[in-house]
């Protein structure tokens, strides 16, 4: 059985971070995010092959990622050769396949039963199974309305108040069957949730919702990425060594005699702390990174080699590879800041 992740796109809403860090491999826990996605897979042991659909740097992506034998699992290649749309980009990655397949969208971190999607899907002999996932405010997401039976019914974009009928949104976790694909034009952009969905409720077919009631998220805004390790911390999304509450510090960080490490936070390897520096809770700093005196990093997340000169102040804020926030300098929440920023002494941001 195989898999396909949906990685091709540019994370435009995530920027600067992914000028130079394709969404897919961006760093949740000095992991790249794809590992997550492929634990996830790996719990279905049927799935012996998973198809990486590309577009945006590809390259950058299959130099870390290699064939996957480092990750237990065979990985095979497919780059558009123009953004296809999610459904065109199915299609293209699946062309050839005659069994069901799985699709995830490249952006969704959660701890769905994917063996229980399938089982779903097989004994209702559907032609495509979709996870929902409720929310609490649904007039910010397209719902997916169903019926008694679990049979969707209809797609709503952003409806208004009176139009709500439901509260479970699309979790952008499919099983497909191939024999569905060629509804979808080749070499054309189309999208499954606007166009090949709603062929299917057209058409009669059995087409299913699995609702996951547990732990999801989009990761693809700087306000859902820092939530992700917020949760991770907390215990929220279950991720060994985490979610006890206390700082996890690598064996490898050197941490002087004054500093302050109040959790839950993640200190990785080679990391510098000096004395009289704070690190607060719901920090994440990454390898190799110095924080120098009378520091104070708190609720942010600061990718590998950067520095954070005395007396600066992050709070809320993410930082790229490579930057530099000089002396004296504050963060204030909500300020991204792309790999080799330079933020001079004494600045505002």
């Amino acid at each position: 059985m195989k898999a396909i992740l949906l990685a091709g796109g540019k994370g435009t809403r995530l920027r600067p971070l992914t000028i130079h860090t394709p969404k897919p491999i961006v760093p949740i826990f000095g992991r790249p995010f794809l590992y997550y996605q492929i634990d996830l897979l790996k719990q279905v042991p049927e799935i012996d092959e998973v198809m990486l659909s590309l577009n945006y740097q590809p390259r950058r992506i299959e130099e870390l990622l290699g064939d996957g034998a480092g990750l237990g699992v065979r990985i095979r290649y497919v780059v558009e050769p123009a953004p296809l749309g999610t459904a065109g980009a199915v299609r293209y990655a699946g062309d050839a396949l005659t069994e069901s397949v799985v699709v995830i969208n490249g952006d969704v971190l959660t701890q769905v039963d994917l063996a229980a999607v399938l089982r779903l899907h097989r004994e209702r002999q559907a032609k495509a199974t979709i996870v929902l996932t409720p929310v609490e405010n649904p007039t910010a997401y397209g719902l997916v309305e169903t019926d008694e039976r679990g049979n969707v019914r209809r797609f709503l974009e952003k409806p208004n108040p009176d139009e709500i009928t439901c509260n479970t949104i699309n979790a952008g976790i499919y099983v497909l069957e191939p024999d569905t694909f060629d509804r979808i034009p080749r070499d054309v952009a189309w999208s499954i949730e606007r166009s090949f969905f709603p062929s299917l409720i057209e058409r009669g077919e059995t087409f299913v919702a699995y609702v996951h009631d547990g732990y999801w998220i989009d990761i693809g805004t700087p306000e859902k990425y820092l939530q992700v390790h917020r949760d991770v911390l907390d215990g929220r999304f279950q991720a060994v060594p985490f979610g006890n509450g206390t700082p996890w510090v690598s064996p490898d960080a050197r941490i002087e005699d004054g500093v302050e490490l109040t959790g839950p936070n993640f200190i990785a390897d080679g990391v510098s702390i000096k004395a009289g520096a704070r690190v607060g809770p719901y920090a994440v700093i990454g390898q190799q990174c110095e924080i120098e005196e009378d520091a104070l990093v708190e609720r942010s997340i600061v990718w590998p080699s950067s520095r954070i000169g005395r007396e600066a102040a992050l709070r809320q804020a993410i930082l790229g590879r490579r930057c530099h926030v000089g002396r004296s300098a504050t963060l204030q929440p909500g300020v991204v800041l792309g790999d080799r920023s330079v933020v001079t002494d004494f600045s505002r941001l």
